[in-house]
């Protein structure tokens, strides 16, 4: 991962999910972030939910957050489906935040 990669995603910490008031890094949703020599900038991300309400406006978030970082020139998200994201993506921090206690396996199961 190049510095310019890692500022991104560092800057994208700062996009919260407004249902659920959390990062959508900590959330797992980020999946990669790929910037070319010309500055362009793509983030791969996929959503809790396909047909998620909330897509458009993240994707404006991510897009506005990242081209303020320094040498990038153009921003675009990339929505994938796969790997399908589950709860294990999630951070520590968030399931902490969303009380998410005990065994991931617990709620993978449930």
């Amino acid at each position: 991962m190049t510095s310019v990669e890692q500022q991104v995603w560092d800057a994208l910490t700062a996009v919260i999910d407004p249902e659920l008031n959390v990062s959508i890094v900590d959330l797992g949703l980020i999946y990669e972030v790929e910037v070319d020599e010309q500055g362009r900038c793509c983030v791969k991300m996929s959503l809790t939910t396909p047909g998620c309400p909330l897509s458009s406006f993240l994707q404006n978030d991510i897009e506005k957050v990242a081209q303020n970082v320094p040498g990038i020139r153009d921003a675009r998200v990339q929505l994938v489906w796969y790997p399908v994201w589950s709860i294990a993506r999630m951070s520590p921090k968030a399931r902490r935040q969303l009380g998410i206690g005990g065994s991931l396996h617990d709620h993978q199961n449930r």
